[in-house]
């Protein structure tokens, strides 16, 4: 964990993989909890620390995680994300279709498209604890009730590659359950480490490559734009394929 942006109402930190926003059955404290403490400590505060969770990041995914610092941050935080207006870019690293060759005439991606749109409906297992998608919502529904299936919506492009692999920049459109890590392994594209969604093996750290590198939104109560990046993991693979 590292701390990118602080001040009295909002608390902005890139995580690591083996971080975890809300409590789950490993019992593993919450990062929430370990910076109650390190800013009781730092600031030596004698009551209790209010620190608000204002969204999530799957435990694999690495970057930024914004926190609210009072209740007002919170409750308009809550708002912003709620109507979209805290706006989030991905990086992902994905394993290249086997039959793809870097230069040909079908494009590095093996025939997907370098850049695009991508509009699915998602069906969420909670059991499995992971989603499917699904070309149509006729297709969906015969999976799950209608009220169940979500539309995800995303655009991705092609900003970096090896001869394995490729960097992908994501922006998201909707926010859903596995979205990216779904949406992306529905046309091919799976992310390195994720075997939830298809990689063959997984990270030695692991966490999977997908990473929340850069948010944007107005501040909640000063009005000014902030804008935030998280450093790439340090990793080979990151340090390669990232652009300079």
């Amino acid at each position: 964990m590292q701390i990118i942006y602080e001040d009295n109402h909002l608390l902005i930190v890139s995580k690591t993989c083996h971080e975890i926003v809300q409590g789950d059955k490993t019992g593993d404290e919450p990062l929430p909890e370990t910076l109650k403490r390190f800013i009781k400590e730092r600031d030596q505060k004698p009551g209790n620390v209010f620190l608000g969770v204002t969204h999530r990041l799957d435990r694999p995914t690495t970057g930024v995680v914004i926190f609210a610092k009072t209740s007002k941050a919170l409750e308009r935080m809550n708002r912003m994300f709620a109507e979209g207006e805290v706006h989030k870019t991905y990086w992902a690293i994905v394993s290249l279709p086997q039959s793809s060759t870097a230069g040909s005439a079908n494009g590095v991606l093996g025939g997907i498209a370098e850049e695009a749109d991508l509009t699915h409906w998602l069906v969420r297992n909670e059991k499995q604890n992971r989603s499917y998608a699904y070309d149509t919502l006729a297709e969906a529904m015969r999976h799950a009730p209608q009220k169940e299936c979500k539309e995800a919506r995303l655009h991705y492009r092609l900003i970096g590659q090896s001869e394995r692999y490729a960097l992908l920049e994501v922006r998201l459109f909707t926010g859903r359950h596995h979205q990216i890590r779904c949406q992306l392994s529905h046309i091919g594209l799976t992310i390195k480490g994720d075997l939830k969604y298809g990689a063959k093996r997984s990270n030695p750290d692991g966490g999977i490559s997908l990473h929340s590198r850069h948010t944007e939104f107005v501040h909640p109560v000063s009005k000014e734009q902030i804008s935030v990046t998280a450093p790439v993991p340090d990793d080979v693979l990151w340090k390669a394929l990232a652009p300079v």
